[in-house]
């Protein structure tokens, strides 16, 4: 059990957990009253980004905190499917689950880069800090996932382990008769 854990998938629990919380709230809350739910904490220096320097109306920042919400929901349903899969034992043993956490992390390192950059354009310091910090989480968690070795299949290290080569020989390699005796003996299941 233990060797089909990596860093990157506790990492990226850990990471889905802290989204959940805080990634469903910010949305949910930018959902039920649009104005309001923007100009919360979280959200404060995407508010004050659209109105200084965009310049948006009353309807067009509520589209655009609607966006932000949407943005987050996105985040958080990719985590779900990445620890969906990661409590499948068959898709954990064969690195199936990287690409959720692949796409969480990208959208999610976009929507906190942009919160780094209209935070810093709006002045709001507390709000720069936050998105900072989420900023680092998901980018700590993607350089664990770049550096991790790549996983081996249990396929091949059955086949590794038993003396098989990994590939099928080629005809050029192998005479006619060696091969209808390999074919007649079986191959292993």
């Amino acid at each position: 059990m233990a060797k089909t854990w990596r860093l990157s998938s506790i990492s990226g629990a850990l990471l889905a957990l802290y989204f959940f919380r805080s990634g469903t709230m910010i949305a949910f809350r930018i959902m039920v009253s649009p104005v309001q739910g923007l100009y919360e904490r979280p959200n404060i220096a995407f508010a004050l980004f659209a109105n200084d320097h965009l310049h948006l109306a009353g309807l067009a920042t509520i589209r655009f905190g609607w966006l932000v919400a949407l943005g987050r929901i996105t985040v958080v349903a990719f985590l779900a499917l990445f620890l969906l899969f990661l409590s499948r034992p068959s898709i954990r043993k064969s690195a199936g689950h990287n690409e959720a956490l692949a796409m969480a992390l990208e959208i999610g390192i976009v929507i906190s880069f942009a919160g780094v950059l209209a935070g810093s354009l709006a002045g709001e310091t507390a709000a720069l800090r936050m998105h900072a910090a989420e900023l680092l989480l998901m980018l700590g968690t993607g350089i664990v996932m770049l550096v991790e070795p790549p996983v081996v299949r249990q396929v091949e290290l059955v086949r590794s382990q038993a003396g098989f080569p990994f590939s099928r020989p080629s005809s050029a390699t192998m005479a006619p008769a060696s091969l209808t005796a390999w074919l007649a003996a079986g191959t292993p299941q």
